[in-house]
């Protein structure tokens, strides 16, 4: 992050075990509370930028991305996989427009690899990729729908995806419920007082809750190569993170074959554990013996005590209902509704 707006964070209370992650202003079950019952704000300080800026911009992200990032116009974002030859995800971006130049949002602890993964495909290409995470602020913001009035300086008329122009930056919003400013740091600094009002500002924890509520992928070192975008439920209308009519891209051949031969066997659910496991656990069902039959995306401590995760797994044991984490004995999963359907 900007060295002034770290710097700021911490006078307000916003503390970290690692220096590199602030990870709560305060006690953790009352800033989870608050993501439940509430409006949060939450700086997201695990997430990065990669500018993508130049004349060939947008054909060459177009060429690499599981999505039309040409339809990309200054009033949209949109979520885009980048692949390996093989169909698996090496990142899931959110990326939109700044004038001329496109961000992509994506985990800080990926960025430095896919920045230079990505520089290996410009070649000739007019574009220029460099590290803006320093550049902005990313601050999340989620207002559900029981709570009334939204901040003032939401723009509740944007869809999904929406993007519009506030000061000192621009406003997305994610969902329903959640949103992202993308601002100067230093007019970050400047609202911070105002943004703040009438909403509890949290840590990474509580965002990353919120974020498995929604049914929001992720992908992370633990997790890159592990799914293709069918996996993380990317190519329905939730997550849209996939467009089967833009044209090639790597791994297109594989992503296209499992959407139109429909054997999508594995789908993305949510659950609920008593014990807190890394991203990549795999996990296994009783119709699959000793092999695993899927693994987990991401994981957050709950409002309700333990822990939510998102878990890519097959469907038939989905249906069974008995999915056990790390081995064929491990603990059971409960399953969770997602806010959308898997039809």
């Amino acid at each position: 992050m900007n060295p002034e707006w770290t710097t700021f964070l911490a006078a307000q209370g916003f503390t970290a075990d690692d220096a590199s992650q602030f990870e709560h202003f305060g006690p953790l079950d009352a800033e989870l509370q608050a993501a439940r019952n509430g409006t949060v704000i939450a700086p997201m300080a695990d997430l990065g930028l990669i500018r993508a800026s130049g004349d060939d911009a947008v054909s060459f992200l177009h060429n690499l991305m599981t999505n039309d990032i040409q339809g990309i116009a200054e009033t949209n974002a949109s979520t885009a996989g980048f692949c390996t030859p093989k169909g698996r995800l090496l990142a899931i971006f959110l990326v939109w427009r700044e004038n001329n130049d496109y961000l992509l949002m994506l985990p800080k602890e990926i960025l430095p690899p896919l920045l230079k993964k990505l520089s290996m495909y410009v070649l000739r290409a007019k574009v220029k990729l460099t590290d803006a995470t320093d550049e902005r602020a990313l601050i999340g913001i989620s207002v559900p729908a029981a709570v009334s009035p939204a901040p003032t300086f939401l723009d509740g008329t944007l869809p999904r995806q929406g993007v519009s122009e506030t000061d000192g930056g621009q406003l997305i919003r994610l969902d329903d419920t959640r949103w992202l400013l993308s601002l100067d740091p230093i007019a970050a600094i400047r609202r911070w007082p105002d943004i703040t009002v009438n909403a509890t500002a949290t840590g990474l924890a509580a965002w990353h809750w919120l974020e498995i509520a929604a049914g929001q992928p992720r992908v992370t070192i633990a997790t890159q190569e592990v799914f293709v975008p069918q996996m993380l439920n990317m190519e329905l209308p939730a997550v849209a993170g996939v467009s089967f009519t833009k044209g090639c891209y790597p791994g297109q051949e594989i992503v296209a074959r499992t959407h139109y031969l429909g054997k999508v066997k594995r789908r993305m659910v949510r659950a609920r554990l008593t014990n807190l496991v890394a991203p990549g656990t795999h996990v296994y069902a009783p119709e699959a013996g000793d092999q695993q039959c899927g693994a987990l995306v991401s994981i957050a401590p709950s409002p309700e005590g333990g822990f939510e995760c998102l878990v890519s797994v097959q469907s038939s044991a989905v249906a069974a209902g008995d999915v056990r984490l790390g081995a064929p004995d491990g603990e059971r999963l409960t399953f969770l509704p997602l806010p959308y359907t898997l039809n």
